[in-house]
């Protein structure tokens, strides 16, 4: 009876990061590809993007104290958090980093330090909603959604 309720449990988070877009269709599919050889491909896929994407935005947070980062490069490290966000799903990161990359063409260093801080309450929300699922997820073996 307890695992029923885990596994209600677990398919209760899932569905709320949909629900609440914080993820999207990607997820679905790359948890596609987890299979009885690789069953936690995911949460694999999500520690190498929370690994890289926080190298990242310690970058441009720090360059952003010194303001010594041109805009271009900003843009650039965008970009590549963008599609780091983009291929694992990461719905709500992904939009802030798009109204972010808007501001910073204009020119607004301030509204991109704000857009910038909005990006990293947004990823690290993600992360706290995705940490505890893979946790449980882990701990109980439960086979993929179809």
């Amino acid at each position: 009876m307890e695992s029923k309720h885990v596994h209600q449990q677990i398919a209760a988070m899932r569905q709320s990061f949909f629900d609440e877009e914080v993820l999207d269709e990607i997820f679905s599919q790359l948890e596609q590809l987890e299979d009885q050889n690789n069953p936690n491909f995911v949460e694999e896929v999500f520690t190498m993007y929370f690994r890289d994407s926080t190298t990242l935005l310690e970058t441009i947070e720090q360059a952003m104290k010194t303001v010594s980062i041109t805009l271009a490069k900003m843009d650039r490290i965008l970009h590549q958090l963008k599609g780091s966000s983009a291929s694992v799903g990461a719905n709500k990161v992904l939009n802030e980093i798009n109204k972010t990359r808007q501001v910073l063409e204009k020119g607004n260093l301030e509204g991109t330090k704000a857009g910038i801080w909005e990006m990293r309450k947004e990823y690290d929300s993600l992360k706290a909603k995705l940490e505890p699922y893979f946790q449980l997820k882990q701990a109980n073996s439960v086979p993929k959604e179809k």
